[in-house]
């Protein structure tokens, strides 16, 4: 059989829209493939119609047990567009995060399986840009790996940490009164501005690798009219963490003085292995590793850069993908010998 093609898998993907809830095409078309290059494959049922796809190296019987896993995830973020070539690159939704990676990572695998090194096998989640559902249900799958390594787009450098996400919601509550008799109302839009402000002033953790916390207000709401005083507000703040969630949870409790404090989600921030011979680097964002412990130490590694992934231009550089994959066959025949 004919080695992967590279350009070929990430287009064949990257052209079906799998924008997080909508993974069912993409993961029949992968299980498809790999079924036809004599993979043991296996659908893990996620919902009624998604499900993560676990494959191991032809010739060997499901069940397996691999030294090292190669992971990503193949659903993307909305709106998709299909692929294209422009010279060197890429594009099309999920080129750079992680259908390209994806394919890459097939590619490491088939060579390594072609030159006779079994002990390395393939996890493909989905859901991973809204809550990491699909990895959370493979980590139940893991059958006593040793190393994973999750691909997102490093640039192809390893990573040393990457941060942790902690999302609060902080709701204020007021009394309703006719905007030409404030006196008579109490503005919960007023609350919330103010705990908003005197959230600017809290110390936050810092670390001498992941750098200091910091955090985005990314929704606000309240109110019902303009000349109705505000009977309720609220605002959702993301901290990217660098220690303990706990620690900024504690930081921000003077705040509940003007607001109840609701907790949505917490990642916890996450230490890496590297291997020699890898530029290495601290990533701010959150991947499904937190939510995969059970499938061995993990890594970091992937093509692209994380600053056109989500765009509406995101790509990937070809000559990116095959060096990922050559890096992908080094850094996995590094871990077999530890």
């Amino acid at each position: 059989m004919d080695p992967v093609d590279l350009v070929s898998l990430t287009r064949a993907l990257v052209d079906i829209d799998s924008t997080t809830g909508r993974e069912g095409a993409a993961g029949r078309r992968l299980a498809d493939y790999l079924r036809g290059r004599g993979c043991a494959v296996v659908e893990q049922k996620v919902d009624d119609t998604r499900f993560n796809v676990i494959a191991g190296p032809p010739n060997v019987a499901s069940g397996f047990s691999p030294t090292v896993v190669f992971s990503t995830h193949f659903d993307c973020v909305p709106p998709f567009f299909p692929s294209r070539i422009e010279g060197d690159c890429l594009y099309g939704r999920g080129s750079c995060d992680a259908k390209g990676i994806l394919a890459a990572q097939v590619a490491a695998a088939d060579r390594l399986w072609r030159d006779g090194e079994t002990r390395v096998g393939l996890l493909f989640v989905v859901g991973e840009e809204r809550g990491s559902d699909g990895a959370r249900i493979a980590n139940d799958a893991a059958n006593g790996s040793r190393f994973l390594i999750d691909g997102e787009p490093t640039d192809n450098r390893l990573g040393l940490a990457t941060r942790g996400i902690l999302r609060l919601k902080l709701r204020a509550a007021g009394r309703a009164a006719h905007s030409s008799f404030p006196e008579l109302g109490e503005s919960a839009i007023d609350k919330l501005i103010d705990a908003l402000i005197e959230l600017r002033s809290i110390p936050l953790p810092d670390d001498p690798v992941l750098g200091h916390t910091h955090y985005t207000i990314g929704l606000i709401s309240g109110g019902v009219a303009p000349n109705v005083v505000s009977a309720s507000a609220d605002a959702e703040v993301m901290f990217r963490t660098v220690s303990d969630a706990a620690e900024v949870r504690r930081a921000v409790t003077p705040l509940e003085r003007r607001v109840t404090i609701e907790h949505v989600l917490d990642v916890p921030p996450v230490r890496l292995k590297t291997v020699p011979g890898f530029d290495a680097a601290v990533f701010p964002y959150t991947t499904d590793i937190p939510f995969l412990a059970r499938w061995g130490e993990p890594l970091l590694f992937g093509p692209g850069s994380i600053h056109v992934a989500h765009t509406a231009d995101e790509f990937v550089s070809i000559a990116e993908l095959r060096a990922a994959a050559d890096h992908y066959v080094t850094i996995a025949r590094a871990l077999v010998k530890l």
